[in-house]
């Protein structure tokens, strides 16, 4: 089965720790539309430091509303020319899921 997933690349000046908060926040806005359940369920991430990369999973509603959010956030917060998003078709290995453990400090679930 392949998954649809999108690919973030970022330019050297933007801090992956930020990227990986934004990432939080956007599971966090992606609950008040779908639940808390429904995201621990379908919601999952990966940061790969080394290419400066995130991949969200866009298979399900709630990765396409984690997606959106995080693209909106990404935007505001950096800039257009700070990152680069495209669509990407993944093999089945599972991404890393929203367990609380990714979310910043002082975000509480």
């Amino acid at each position: 089965m392949n998954r649809t997933r999108y690919r973030y690349e970022f330019e050297p000046e933007v801090s992956l720790r930020d990227v990986e908060e934004s990432v939080a926040l956007a599971i966090l806005a992606a609950e008040g539309v779908h639940g808390e359940a429904q995201v621990r369920l379908d919601a999952g991430y990966a940061i790969d430091e080394p290419a400066r990369a995130c991949l969200i999973d866009a298979s399900t509603a709630v990765g396409e509303t984690i997606a959106r959010v995080f693209t909106g956030f990404l935007r505001k917060e950096f800039g257009e020319d700070a990152f680069r998003v495209e669509r990407v078709a993944a093999d089945d290995r599972p991404l890393r899921r929203s367990d609380g453990a990714s979310r910043p400090e002082g975000v509480r679930r």
